[in-house]
């Protein structure tokens, strides 16, 4: 699919100028739409540095999507800024840990760290495993990470970007230190809508004919 003809001119040049902004930044053509949407949702080209790969990330989490993997988010804000994208490229399903969370945080946890127990439980069951997306939950990317730890399937691909001050810089510590196959963003920066941007790139791609990148 030919999606960048398919954008609007201001997008176009939106990126055009993104590009010349980052200069050479010695990512390949992946990993440097990622990091393109992201700059592009922020308007912010500093989160270049803090943004961190694990080896053959993008292609893995490309894969996956080719192979029919759905999406699980940790808000509704991140689901709503993933499920048009995902609607007109692969028919990506979008799911979101809230729609198996509890109506009041057990004691001690939240919300979505009881609706990750819980989703992860189901959806992990079926292959392949689904990718997570946690914009602003550190307590769900926690869990996640403690689940796969006592055996559960792992993700096909981690976006970890949860944003703020309270547990954020160490979920990420956390999830750089697991084998998880991972796109992190260090700091306390982060956000459903940089999550968002993150995996509408590979959802691009995954419905291109090619990884290259787009001009």
């Amino acid at each position: 699919m030919a999606l960048m003809a398919q954008d609007h001119p201001i997008f176009t040049e939106s990126i055009r100028r993104i590009r010349a902004l980052l200069g050479s930044t010695g990512l390949d053509p992946l990993q440097q739409q990622v990091l393109e949407r992201l700059v592009h949702s922020s308007g912010d080209p500093a989160l270049a540095p803090l943004l961190r790969f694990s080896p053959g990330a993008c292609d893995r989490g490309v894969e996956a999507l080719r192979r029919g993997a759905g999406i699980l988010t940790d808000t509704a804000m991140a689901a709503a800024a993933v499920a048009p994208m995902a609607g007109r490229t692969l028919g990506t399903p979008v799911h979101c840990v809230l729609d198996w969370a509890p109506d009041q945080a057990p004691a001690g946890s939240t919300r979505t760290a009881a609706g990750m127990a819980l989703a992860w439980s189901e959806l992990s069951a079926v292959a392949p495993a689904p990718l997570v997306l946690i914009g602003s939950a550190p307590t769900a990317l926690e869990l996640l990470l403690d689940s796969v730890a006592a055996g559960q399937p792992a993700p096909s691909l981690v976006i970890g970007m949860p944003v703020g001050f309270v547990g954020v810089e160490d979920s990420k510590r956390h999830l750089a230190c697991s084998d998880l196959p991972q796109i992190r963003l260090d700091s306390s920066r982060g956000g459903a809508g940089l999550v968002g941007a993150a995996v509408n790139a590979l959802l691009r791609a995954a419905a291109a004919s090619d990884h290259s990148p787009a001009s």
